[in-house]
């Protein structure tokens, strides 16, 4: 086990490099394989495709680091996820340019979508966690993370969270004093 593992980070170190210097879809397997000294048969005795790779990526670096039922507040997991981002930001950009059938933001929203329907269900207002609510709250989200990203992530991950959360909560307050009248 701790073999496949050298393995997976191997490919998937040398993916990373790839994509700092190249479009993703002009990366091969073979590049990758050329780029940690491995063969094509060890890539897919570990990945169907390199999409598959990406998203070994994305769970390994994160959704497997990160103890989302620790949390109490969505505010504090989404700074943290934000700072994942932030940690490995070239990789980031470069996936969320992923799209198409394979494409990235649709994977990390598939991915996330139960720990969002968790947040949401605990909120105050008790916002219906359906999928209208988290389709259109996990774009928000993402849009705003991968322009974050585009733009150089100028804010630290604290400052984007704030200025998303400043935003928000304005906009409920917005909401909340047109429904008193």
């Amino acid at each position: 086990m701790a073999d496949s593992n050298v393995t997976k980070h191997a490919l998937a170190s040398a993916l990373k490099q790839l994509m700092l210097e190249k479009p993703f879809d002009k990366i091969s397997v073979s590049d990758i394989c050329d780029g940690c000294g491995m063969n094509r048969k060890s890539f897919y005795y570990h990945f169907k495709d390199k999409y598959d790779l990406v998203e070994w990526i994305f769970r390994t670096d994160i959704v497997e680091t990160m103890n989302f039922a620790g949390y109490d507040k969505g505010w504090d997991l989404l700074l943290d996820l934000c700072g994942k981002f932030y940690e490995d930001r070239d990789f980031y950009r470069a996936a969320f340019k992923i799209e198409g059938q394979n494409g990235f933001k649709d994977y990390v929203l598939h991915t996330l979508e139960p720990i969002a329907k968790y947040f949401m269900q605990g909120n105050a207002y008790r916002v219906e966690a359906d999928e209208f609510a988290l389709t259109f709250f996990g774009d928000a989200f993402l849009t705003a993370v991968m322009r974050w990203l585009r733009e150089g992530m100028v804010l630290e991950p604290e400052a984007f969270v704030n200025k998303i959360r400043s935003a928000s909560v304005g906009l409920a307050e917005i909401v909340i004093e047109d429904e008193k009248e």
